[in-house]
Order: C-alpha cells, then sequence, then structure tokens
C-alpha cells in the first residue's frame, strides 16, 4: 500500500518510532536527537529524519524531537487517536493469546467478540469477551460497529470467512493464516505469516555462521 507517495518501508517504521518513543517518555527523557535516537534504533539519522519529514518533520534545529509531542503526532498519523472495533475469528491458541493482550486497548483497538466452530469453547470468557459461535458472526457484524477482524484460523476456511466479512462490511483484516488473501482494493489486509519470520532468522543464522567460519 502507497500512502501519498510514502513507502511501505517508512510506513513499517513509524510503529517501531511510536514504541521507541513511548519508552523514553516513560522514563523521563523530554527529547532527544536524530543521532541518539538513531543509536536506540539502529536506523540512519539520516533516515529518521528522512522518514519524519515525509510528515513534516516535527524537530527543532539544535533542540531535537520533543519526545511526548513527536510520539502523539506519530500516533495521530497511525490512526491510534480514536478506537478502533475488532474481533478474533479462531479461539485457538493463537486467537486466546491475541485476546489476553491488553495492551491493544491502550493503543485504542478495543476487542469486541472471539469467534469460533468449537462448541466445547461456547460462552468461555476472555478478558470479558465471550467466545461466540460463528453462526452468530454476521447478525454480530451487522449489530456492531466492527472495523478490524484478525483471523487466526486455519488457511482451508480463511477465504471463505475473508469473503463473509467483507461482505458485512470489514474495512481491515489482519491474517495469520498461512495464505495470502485476495480481496476488493478497499479493504486492507496485513498478513503476518510466523514461519516466514522464522525462515528470515533461519537465513540470518546460516548466513552469521558461514561469514564466521562456524
Amino acid at each position: 500500500m502507497e500512502d501519498r507517495g510514502i513507502s511501505r518501508a517508512v510506513i513499517g517504521r513509524l510503529p517501531r518510532y511510536y514504541r521507541y518513543l513511548g519508552d523514553l517518555s516513560e522514563v523521563g527523557v523530554e527529547r532527544i536527537s536524530s543521532n541518539e535516537l538513531s543509536k536506540k534504533m539502529r536506523v540512519t539519522a539520516s533516515q529518521i529524519r528522512q522518514d519524519l519529514n515525509n510528515f513534516g518533520g516535527f524537530g527543532q534545529q539544535g533542540y531535537g524531537y520533543n519526545v511526548k509531542y513527536l510520539r502523539a503526532e506519530i500516533g495521530k498519523i497511525l490512526g491510534l487517536g480514536c478506537s478502533h472495533n475488532m474481533i478474533i475469528i479462531g479461539a485457538g491458541n493463537l486467537g486466546q493469546a491475541l485476546a489476553k493482550y491488553s495492551s491493544f486497548e491502550r493503543s485504542g483497538f478495543v476487542l469486541k467478540g472471539i469467534f469460533d466452530v468449537n462448541q466445547s469453547l461456547q460462552g468461555v470468557s476472555i478478558r470479558g469477551v465471550p467466545i461466540r459461535m460463528m453462526e452468530e458472526l454476521e447478525p454480530f457484524l451487522k449489530e456492531n460497529e466492527i472495523e478490524i477482524a484478525a483471523l487466526t484460523i486455519p488457511k482451508s476456511n480463511v477465504s471463505e470467512v475473508a469473503d463473509l466479512l467483507v461482505k458485512n462490511g470489514i474495512k481491515g483484516i489482519w491474517n495469520f493464516a498461512h495464505t495470502d488473501l485476495v480481496l476488493p482494493k478497499n479493504v486492507i489486509v496485513e498478513s503476518v505469516h510466523l514461519s516466514d519470520s522464522l525462515m528470515k532468522l533461519s537465513y540470518n543464522i546460516t548466513r552469521y555462521k558461514e561469514e564466521h567460519g562456524e
């Protein structure tokens, strides 16, 4: 996805900036230079300045960046200034782990529902949110303003479920299923392929061993 000509790489770094600035704010740091931030993030100071200049810059020469202000501005860019209602489809180990992650709410992502096909899970609550059966999904979507759905289901079922979500107005899908989704352009899909990350890790370990003769 391109945003006003801004590359995916730049957009992908914004959550890291937001997270690091949050850590700095928690320990009382009020301002920071691009050079200091680069050492913490392992991104060059030049890259940081280029990234932030896409959105207006935010820094002052000789002062650097005000940590709280910059974090708040990046939060606005990321759309964290408002709430996003979300659901999780798939209440297995991964789905339940996501449901238990309370930090979502602090970023504005409000878990409204959890759905599964396993009858033994019906009525089980995770952080006060009951697990519902899939036949309840469509009426639930019609009655609630849900923007985002996280999919933690087998890839054999994901296309059918995704089509149902799109039909009922879902605008964003967080896809953990081990397959890529082809959906209308007005639906934003963010895929998280856990095995891909492990394979990248394996590649880097292998290259490191080769370079260091291990």
